[in-house]
């Protein structure tokens, strides 16, 4: 019998550790699963040195590799966040390591849109005013039949091309290879240029950690929107504070890097940049939707097939 199954009446069984009561009560019905609960910050139950499965609590990044080192018979590592980049090279070799991917697309998608509809329609300057208590009516511009260029092909990409075309716009998908109805990354430099906003939905990976270079942004066309709803490091801060002191491009972020942002970092103070402290999917719904997707990977991995969301390498 596998290293963290037990047999209880002739059927063998896992134990998962979840985080909290949405856990418990999304793997109840799973078959073939035993849940324990734990709680973020104390010692593990004595369970857990019998647990086969972790679910860290929604968006854990600190002490990652001292948590792993105490829970012996781990096999599979299920995550409640798309991203993974905290958790590469945390894993212990031989331990399986799956996303909750197909989560948190459409609300990330939804801030996106949300910062553009915001941006070019004035809502800042308009919510200023009404702090003075001062009627500022003046045209502004409009989401509408603007060329967005969506930098990442997978879920998030997915949602937000899906949820765009709504608005009367053009869409153009770039993906990490060319297929069909995806540009490839390589085509990059001779995109850029064409497009109003250019919106970043790629993964924290060696190959897009800072790939928004100062090179990247001056390509773009002028006045044009960077959205960032990706990871902070994928985009070179210093080079985008520069472009955006000139005024020539301006920006949407979600996330940043450093995160969080200190109170005397330079981009507080940046005109033409709306700011979000990392909250594309933090909204109601979020727990619902993430264990959704990880009690179906727990599933599988119960039933003995392969999680659909593995992380490979750097994925």
């Amino acid at each position: 019998m596998p290293i963290g199954h037990c047999a209880y009446g002739g059927v063998v069984t896992i134990t998962v550790l979840v985080p909290d009561e949405y856990g418990m009560a999304a793997l109840s019905a799973v078959d073939g699963v035993r849940t324990v609960r734990y709680q973020v910050g104390e010692a593990w139950p004595a369970e857990a040195a019998r647990a086969q499965v972790l679910v860290p609590k929604f968006l854990t990044l600190d002490g990652v590799a001292a948590m792993l080192a105490e829970l012996p018979a781990l096999e599979y590592v299920q995550l409640l966040s798309a991203g993974a980049e905290r958790w590469i090279g945390q894993v212990p070799d031989g331990v399986l390591l799956s996303t909750c991917r197909g989560a948190h697309g459409g609300s990330t998608a939804e801030q996106a849109i949300g910062g553009l509809v915001a941006m070019y329609r004035d809502f800042p300057r308009f919510v200023r005013a009404q702090d003075r208590g001062e009627w500022d009516y003046h045209r502004t511009d409009t989401l509408q039949g603007k060329r967005l260029l969506v930098v990442g092909a997978g879920d998030l990409g997915a949602q937000m091309s899906r949820r765009l075309t709504g608005w009367d716009c053009s869409v153009t998908l770039v993906g990490r290879t060319a297929r069909d109805g995806v540009h490839g990354v390589d085509e990059l430099p001779t995109l850029l240029g064409s497009y109003d906003a250019v919106i970043l939905m790629v993964p924290q990976t060696s190959e897009t950690y800072g790939m928004v270079d100062a090179a990247f942004l001056a390509r773009m066309a002028d006045n044009a929107i960077l959205v960032n709803v990706a990871r902070g490091a994928v985009v070179d801060t210093d080079a985008l504070v520069a472009e955006l002191r000139t005024g020539r491009l301006r920006a949407i972020l979600d996330v940043t890097e450093p995160e969080p942002l200190p109170a005397d970092h330079p981009l507080w103070k940046m005109n033409g940049l709306i700011l979000f402290p990392h909250v594309g999917g933090s909204c109601d719904g979020l727990d619902e939707r993430s264990w959704r997707i990880a009690a179906d990977e727990i599933a599988r991995y119960a039933r003995g097939e392969q999680p659909r969301n593995l992380v490979h390498g750097e994925y």
